[in-house]
């Protein structure tokens, strides 16, 4: 396999071809003005006037052409050593500046998984190599950050999923060590294992579907967004907390399935988390040309400080992670990577007497 030239040999060969094209133009200029003037030295009259001698005349001429051909050798050997010593430099040169390069693509051969922590945190000018240092540098940093993220979810998730086989283990165990177990019992066990599978599978389904939202739409479609709204809070009627809807027209584009899961979560989220006698707020619109969904409703307060958190899987209000079979931590997670899926932003707020708004703001339907 022939070796590819390297860009500092490229370069050096454009240093040495620009200087050797320039070096030409130079002294064909000069060559003109010069040849010039010794045709004008030579062929000039006598101070008396009168032409020259014939043999005066030839010996002129002779030696003007003697003194062009000893202007375009001397010339000559003069560009060629300049073309070597231009070549010298252009290779030296073409070194000094793609130094920072070969220091970018040393470090980053050495940056692995494990230390992502690592910089390249490049010295010099602010130029376009350092800026290029500087992008890559951030690049690294969002690559951690995403490492750690995927890390901590890995851990969370084995958490979940442990939990409720271990009191499926702990059901089966106990009710085999009965020596004299009673079909009540048993099929009292039969359904408290069944309730922990139930929870395995909305928590499996869960993480699917946030695998799913944050791996992007592989195709739109025009969804309804007052129609599937309308559909899950019909559902909700008999939560025994009051939801109440204002449904204007909002159409999007993207996965109706996905859509209606993100109404869901949040909706359910919103009645799950309230308070007694609470109720929920659920409003679609198209505001300056953007469709809208926004959920509001009372429950208990929450910093401001804490809606990011929340925003991540597993997360939950008091910052502890517990077993309760009513809520996995990943609804708002989950409702935000399906926004994002579909390149609309969710934004949410706390209520000063307790309670979320929550806002997704979809593209304008012409984008």
């Amino acid at each position: 396999m022939r070796p590819r030239p390297t860009v500092r040999l490229r370069l050096t060969l454009l240093y040495g071809a620009l200087f050797l094209v320039s070096g030409i133009v130079l002294l064909a200029i000069t060559y003109f003005l010069v040849g010039d003037r010794i045709r004008v030295l030579v062929y000039d009259p006598p101070p008396g006037g009168g032409s020259l001698p014939p043999v005066d005349a030839i010996a002129g001429r002779r030696q003007s052409t003697d003194v062009r051909g000893l202007l375009v050798v001397q010339s000559g050997i003069a560009l060629a050593i300049m073309t070597v010593v231009s070549l010298a430099l252009g290779w030296v040169m073409a070194g000094r500046v793609l130094r920072p390069l070969r220091t970018i693509t040393a470090a980053t051969l050495d940056i692995s998984a494990h230390n992502l922590h690592e910089r390249l945190a490049l010295a010099g000018p602010d130029d376009e190599l350092k800026e290029l240092g500087d992008t890559v540098d951030g690049l690294l940093a969002r690559l951690e950050a995403a490492f750690a993220a995927q890390r901590q979810f890995v851990a969370n998730a084995s958490h979940e999923l442990r939990t409720p086989l271990a009191r499926q283990r702990t059901l089966l165990e106990v009710a085999i060590a009965d020596p004299d177990p009673d079909v009540g019992t048993l099929l009292a066990t039969c359904e408290r294992v069944l309730r922990a599978g139930l929870q395995q599978e909305r928590l499996i389904e869960a993480l699917l579907t946030l695998a799913r939202s944050e791996r992007g739409l592989e195709h739109r479609e025009p969804v309804d967004l007052r129609t599937v709204t309308e559909e899950v809070v019909a559902g909700q009627r008999t939560s025994g907390v009051d939801v109440r809807a204002t449904l204007g027209p909002a159409a999007v584009r993207g996965d109706r399935r996905l859509t209606e899961r993100l109404v869901a979560n949040l909706v359910d989220n919103a009645v799950r988390h309230n308070v007694p006698g609470g109720h929920v707020d659920v409003t679609t619109a198209t505001v300056d040309g953007r469709p809208t969904l926004r959920i509001a409703n009372t429950g208990p307060v929450v910093p401001a400080a804490e809606i990011q958190r929340l925003l991540r899987p597993f997360q939950r209000l008091t910052g502890r992670r517990q077993a309760n079979p009513d809520g996995l931590g990943l609804g708002l997670p989950i409702a935000a990577a399906i926004a994002a899926a579909h390149d609309a932003e969710l934004t949410a707020r706390p209520r000063p007497d307790g309670g979320l708004v929550t806002d997704v703001t979809y593209p304008a339907a012409d984008r």
